[in-house]
C-alpha cells in the first residue's frame, strides 16, 4: 500500500520534470497523510497541456452519495482498477500522476505487539518519482471536489524489503502514456508493474513518521534503533 508519503521538491524541479507551467501554492511536506490536500498532475484535455492541481487524497466517485467513502479509497489496487465499480471510470477518463520525491512503508516486526518499523523509499538518483494516480470529482452542497488515489502493485525486491505493496511509479515515457487522453485502458496494462529494483533506495526512518502530525525534514533522516 502507499499510506504516506514525501514531497517537498524544489518547486522548479517539479515543473521541469513533468512540463508544467506552474505550480498552485503548497510548501514542502515530509509527512503526507489520506485526506490531506495533494498535488496531482493531469492532462486538460481541452487546452491540451499538463496542469498541476491540488486534491484531497480520497477518491470519491462521481456517482458516490457518501463522500465519506473517500477514507477507503486512499489507493486502489492495479489488479483490479479496471473493473471495480469504483475506480473503472476513473481508470478510464481520470488519470493523474502524483508527484513525491519518496514514500513510507511500514514493516511488521512484532505481529503481537503490533511493532512495525517505517522505512523510506526514494529515487537512487535523487531524483523524483511520479505515482500513477486516478482522480474525480464530486459533486457536494459546496461544489465540485476533486479527489484522487495512488495505485499500487506488488512490491518490487526492495520495496519487500518493508512491504508486500508498493505504488505503480512511472518513468517519462511511462507518465507521457498514463496521461495521454487518447489511450485506452486495456494499452495501459503494462505500466501497472513494478519499477526495476534499481530504480529506488531505501533506509530505515524514525517512528516518529508514524504519527501524522510530525512534520519534518528530519523525519526522512535514517535511523537505527537503540543509536
Amino acid at each position: 500500500m502507499c499510506g504516506r508519503y514525501v514531497l517537498y521538491g524544489p518547486d522548479d524541479a517539479i515543473v521541469e520534470e513533468f512540463g508544467l507551467a506552474g505550480l498552485p501554492p503548497c510548501g514542502p511536506r515530509y509527512n503526507v497523510a489520506p485526506a490531506a490536500p495533494v498535488l496531482a498532475i493531469r492532462a486538460d484535455r481541452q487546452a491540451g497541456q499538463r496542469v498541476a492541481e491540488l486534491m484531497r487524497w480520497g477518491l470519491v466517485p462521481h456517482w458516490a452519495k457518501d463522500p465519506s467513502i473517500g477514507a477507503r479509497l486512499v489507493n486502489a489496487r492495479a489488479e483490479t482498477i479496471a473493473t471495480r465499480p469504483a475506480f473503472r471510470d476513473a481508470f478510464r477518463r481520470g488519470r493523474c500522476v502524483i508527484p513525491a520525491n519518496g514514500f513510507y512503508e511500514w514493516k511488521t516486526l512484532d505481529a503481537g505487539r503490533r511493532r512495525k518499523q517505517p522505512y523510506y523509499l526514494h529515487r537512487a538518483d535523487g531524483g523524483l518519482v511520479a505515482m500513477a494516480g486516478l482522480y474525480d470529482r464530486h459533486h457536494s452542497s459546496d461544489g465540485p471536489v476533486a479527489t484522487c488515489c495512488i495505485i499500487t502493485t506488488t512490491a518490487n525486491a526492495l520495496a519487500a524489503r518493508a512491504h508486500e505493496r508498493m505504488p505503480v511509479l512511472l518513468d517519462r515515457s511511462g507518465v507521457d502514456r498514463w496521461l495521454d487522453p487518447q489511450a485506452r485502458s486495456e494499452d495501459l496494462q503494462s505500466l501497472l508493474a513494478p519499477c526495476p529494483d534499481g530504480w529506488l533506495a531505501l533506509r530505515a526512518v524514525a517512528p516518529a513518521v508514524s504519527d501524522p502530525r510530525n512534520e519534518g525534514a528530519t523525519l526522512i533522516e535514517p535511523w537505527q534503533a537503540g543509536a
